[in-house]
């Protein structure tokens, strides 16, 4: 275990260089200048040349990175150019929204992907479910998204088409309003932020949903062919009990880095579905700062989801070994 958590975080930060490395060349390409920018467009040529040579932008290319390099070591992603604040402060202040929405999306894609995969496996006639799955699989996310918020809050009204909370002036101690509202006792403050959460996490849930639904579905289907199953059939076990208890942790394997692979589609789908539902996250904040040609609050945004991901990908490596003995953390 310690050797293979050593080993996973080496590789997080190998991965971070190279991360890094690919960050600086692409802000070394792309046309826009960090000091102009700063400086504002109506700006002298004198005050930008001056934020040039503070920045560091006049020295060599190999210079630029090492000090590049420098300042990520200290935690240091550069100044938003929209916000004019540290990177680091603003993905501190947007976080708490995207995560607890990815957290809502996760949570919901997986309960209705394993809800639909039993459902399609007890049911001998499955064809429905079959096409259900391909249908909502070939829907954009942008679509599904505009078509929640069309039928929810323009037709039925019955959740709110935008926004985090309903409530004016709120401000809890996590900045997770749902958890908020659970610790300061304010059922107004849970109930408002379930109804906001409910259809950003539902149209990113549907993605998820769908390729853990297939996932888990062809897992049972091999599970439900090995001879141990063929045994506790023998026994006259029921098949709910044989699902449960025998089939499940068997097939856990591969959905679950089915798991891994859907967080990372999770980031992109977060750009479109806050930027729709006016969600104020880490995706609208990059939306923003794209129509901003904000690059430090694009490329800090880019490091800060590229560890998350590979820390949960090390959570769901641990918890296939725990799951199933077969497999090891070599």
């Amino acid at each position: 275990m310690a050797r293979f958590l050593l080993k996973r975080i080496a590789g997080l930060f190998a991965v971070l260089l190279v991360m890094s490395l690919i960050v600086f060349v692409l802000q070394s390409i792309i046309p826009a200048d960090p000091a102009r920018a700063l400086a504002g467009p109506n700006a002298p040529e004198e005050v930008v040349a001056g934020l040039r040579e503070t920045l560091g932008l006049n020295d060599p290319v190999l210079m630029q990175y090492g000090d590049y390099l420098s300042r990520l070591m200290h935690g240091d992603l550069g100044t938003s150019v929209r916000t004019r604040q540290p990177v680091v402060a603003d993905i501190a202040a947007y976080a708490p929204a995207s995560l607890e929405l990815m957290l809502a999306a996760l949570l919901l894609g997986c309960a209705i992907g394993t809800l639909v995969a039993v459902v399609q496996h007890l049911v001998r006639r499955s064809g429905v479910v079959r096409a259900l799955l391909l249908a909502l699989g070939s829907v954009p996310i942008f679509l599904s998204a505009l078509l929640l918020v069309w039928l929810f809050w323009f037709q039925l009204d019955w959740l709110p088409g935008g926004g985090r909370i309903g409530i004016r002036r709120f401000e809890g101690p996590t900045g997770f309003m749902v958890l908020d509202g659970v610790l300061l006792g304010r059922l107004d403050v849970i109930a408002s932020a379930i109804r906001h959460l409910a259809l950003p996490a539902l149209a990113l849930a549907i993605p998820i949903a769908v390729s853990l639904a297939r996932s888990i579905g062809s897992a049972l289907a091999t599970t439900m062919q090995q001879p141990f199953i063929q045994m506790a059939r023998g026994k006259g076990l029921t098949e709910g009990r044989i699902l449960v208890r025998h089939a499940a942790r068997n097939s856990a394997a591969g959905p679950l880095a089915m798991v891994g692979l859907q967080v990372g589609l999770l980031f992109a789908n977060l750009l479109i579905v806050e930027r729709i539902f006016a969600w104020p996250g880490l995706g609208l904040y990059t939306v923003q700062a794209f129509a901003a040609s904000d690059l430090p609050a694009v490329l800090g945004v880019s490091l800060a989801f590229g560890a998350f991901y590979i820390a949960v990908n090390i959570v769901i490596d641990l918890a296939q070994a725990a799951l199933d003995p077969r497999v090891t953390l070599g």
